[in-house]
């Protein structure tokens, strides 16, 4: 099988807009830059976080291009791959192969739930037309698909089918397939509130959403466990559960984007059919996210018992 070094923190990153909702490219940039030199260990362009699917081809492309740019190699850029259909789909791999990207997420189809076979027929249809390595992105409660043993059993000799991000709230699923399949697929924690569970489970690294506003916290969080100083992953853990049970509701990607303005990293601004948000759910983000910053924990040593 294809081998990759993916593992860490791989923020799902936002895409920027100006006040008149165009895309800007510049600041998204920024924006990514910072995560990076912040310590991310990877970078999700174009994700869930990142409004792929409120995005044209070409916005898509072009938002790829600029983020790949300014990474300049400095860590693995993996793109959303979220299309209605496997010949769309196919087609965006191939773009993002061109414009550099190092590897994809892709998702099942949007709006049609496959059967089984049809969604094997999907992932295959879209590996064969790309020699970059690919995750899978496993969301029952969004997508209405569920990536199980049977789909996975039918890809283990597609060769770049390599990873599934695992985002079901059932962490059971994390030991369930090491069993089956030991370590042919990396494993990414891909649910923010479910991420420590996940690393302990046999995760590699964890796709992040509120990551993109509290970066550092993150990394040591992932750092800490790795190096087995699995109190201060917990105390870290604590603290930050409250904003990352964010990540599993229904209006996540304005939550997420309204953090990153409040912490001073980017703008709120989210394209249609989303909105900001607004009223007593606006204040209460806030709210959670002034006191996460007002109570931040200190990096580096566990507490004292």
């Amino acid at each position: 099988m294809m081998t990759i070094g993916w593992k860490g923190v791989f923020p799902a990153v936002t895409t920027q807009l100006r006040e008149d909702l165009s895309i800007d490219l510049a600041d998204t940039q920024r924006v990514v830059d910072d995560l990076v030199r912040d310590g991310v260990t990877g970078v999700i362009a174009l994700g869930t976080v990142g409004e792929n699917n409120s995005l044209e081809y070409e916005e898509k492309v072009s938002v790829l291009s600029a983020i790949v740019e300014v990474v300049d190699g400095r860590v693995p850029v993996i793109t959303g791959v979220s299309e209605y259909d496997t010949r769309r789909a196919a087609r965006y791999a191939q773009a993002a192969e061109k414009a550099g990207a190092d590897g994809l997420m892709l998702l099942p189809p949007m709006v049609y739930v496959p059967k089984a076979a049809e969604l094997v027929a999907h992932f295959k249809g879209v590996a064969e037309k790309t020699a970059l390595p690919i995750m899978l992105y496993n969301n029952p409660p969004a997508y209405r698909t569920v990536i199980d043993q049977e789909v996975l059993e039918a890809l283990r000799g597609v060769e770049n089918i390599v990873a599934v991000k695992e985002s079901a709230p059932d962490t059971r699923r994390f030991t369930d397939f090491r069993n089956a399949f030991g370590d042919r697929y990396v494993l990414f924690a891909g649910l923010d509130d479910v991420a420590l569970e996940g690393l302990f489970l046999g995760a590699q690294g964890w796709v992040s959403g509120l990551t993109n506003a509290f970066p550092k916290e993150s990394v040591e969080l992932v750092a800490a466990f790795e190096r087995g100083d699995y109190a201060k992953a917990l105390e870290i853990y604590r603290w930050f559960m409250p904003l990352l049970h964010l990540d599993a509701e229904h209006d996540l990607v304005q939550s997420i984007k309204l953090a990153e303005q409040v912490m001073g990293r980017g703008s709120e601004r989210v394209l249609p059919p989303r909105y900001p948000l607004e009223g007593a759910r606006r204040a209460e983000v806030i709210a959670m996210v002034e006191k996460a910053a007002a109570t931040r924990p200190t990096l580096g040593v566990a507490k004292a018992a």
